[in-house]
């Protein structure tokens, strides 16, 4: 049963994190591109339907993503492992990337989503694209560390 866990919680980690962390990274480029003054009112459509699309990947994956730390702590229950440090901070981490994505990342894309829903929007705010770029590399950054706890598992007996 653990092996079957563990595939499932690997499995739902590539199936949902992996299109939030590509999607919440393209997004504010592209908010710029649809925004841009100069762009050509017959692309202008097209570029903000990307932009919504890459929103719309972003706020059904991470409801998807709620599988991951479900089927985390089931394989981890099944391993005995709850206790472990590298566990706990996995935890940690992967509640503050989840808590980054909750309040600083999708609020942030709502706003611009928005604010391109506008009759006659005015170029997207660069300060405000680029802190959401930022805010998205620090969710990107906090997967990044979790996927290598758990593969190195410091301390483990099958760590590295």
């Amino acid at each position: 049963m653990t092996k079957i866990l563990l595939s499932l919680h690997v499995l739902a980690a590539i199936i949902a994190v992996g299109p939030v962390t590509v999607a919440a990274s393209m997004f504010p480029p592209a908010v710029r591109r649809a925004g841009a003054r100069g762009h050509g009112a017959a692309d202008r459509p097209e570029a903000v339907g990307t932009v919504r699309l890459l929103h719309r990947i972003c706020r059904v994956y991470a409801g998807v993503g709620l599988a991951v730390p479900v089927l985390g702590f089931a394989t981890a229950s099944a391993m005995g492992v709850l206790g472990d440090g590298w566990l706990l901070t996995s935890i940690v981490l992967t509640a503050a990337a989840a808590g980054v994505l909750a309040v600083l990342v999708l609020p942030r894309q709502d706003l611009l989503v928005a604010a391109l829903d506008e009759d006659a929007p005015a170029a997207p705010d660069r300060a405000g694209t680029s802190q959401l770029a930022m805010f998205t590399g620090l969710f990107n950054f906090l997967w990044a560390a979790v996927t290598i706890l758990m593969i190195v598992r410091p301390g483990s007996s099958t760590g590295a």
